[in-house]
């Protein structure tokens, strides 16, 4: 209970501080998101029909996956312009969400039911039109799948940026460690954890929006099938 009470009567006597490491770190998840995002969706899309440029680039994003996210950091504040900056830390946030972003805007656009994009075509539409209302429509829940996936690896790695310069939630578990405060390490720890499961919630949600009826019907008619 002794443990607890410390727990606690930190957390409500520094509120102030705390509320400003969740928006920091907050700040620091939207940005890298909607870079990711935008670059690596698109990059799914410029390689969807080329597959030996898609498995040079999967295959990167592997690679990069594969080194720790302090070594990344450390790589990147040793560039010239970058240094102990947010950009060093918001770049290494995107290159990690590369591969589950890019792994999954490229399979799902090329498992769209082949005899779909021939309806479409047959149709009279372009390879542009058949992406962007055919395709696109279609890849949409793999895709969030990804995005979830990125986003919630981001929330943990973001707290390790605190090393190069970030004040996020991260300070609380950095400076516990560094003072053997482990009412801040709990603190910090038990927020990190909610962030996650908040915005894994928030993103299901959107993903569960996003969706139409019509692909959510043809989905559960598929489960149904298989069962």
């Amino acid at each position: 209970m002794t443990e607890l009470r410390r727990v606690f009567n930190y957390f409500t006597n520094n509120l102030d501080r705390i509320s400003g490491y969740m928006l920091e770190h907050l700040i620091l998840i939207v940005i890298a998101i909607a870079l990711s995002i935008g670059l690596w969706v698109s990059l799914g899309i410029l390689v969807r029909s080329n597959k030996k440029a898609a498995d040079s680039v999967l295959g990167l994003g592997s690679l990069i996956m594969a080194i720790p996210s302090v070594a990344i950091y450390g790589i990147l504040v040793s560039i010239p312009g970058l240094g102990l900056s947010r950009q060093s830390a918001v770049i290494a946030l995107v290159l990690y969400s590369m591969l589950p972003i890019l792994r999954n805007v490229y399979v799902s656009l090329n498992e769209v039911d082949k005899s779909i994009l021939e309806a479409a075509k047959g149709m009279g539409m372009s390879d542009r039109q058949i992406l962007r209302k055919v395709q696109l429509p279609l890849a949409l829940p793999v895709i969030l799948a990804g995005v979830r996936v990125a986003t919630v690896m981001m929330v943990g790695i973001g707290t390790l940026a605190v090393y190069i310069g970030e004040r996020n939630l991260g300070v609380l578990i950095e400076q516990g460690l560094k003072r053997s405060r482990s009412d801040m390490i709990i603190v910090g720890a038990i927020l990190v954890t909610v962030f996650v499961v908040v915005i894994d919630f928030f993103i299901g949600w959107l993903e569960s929006a996003a969706v139409s009826e019509g692909i959510k019907s043809d989905e559960g008619s598929k489960a149904g099938g298989e069962n």
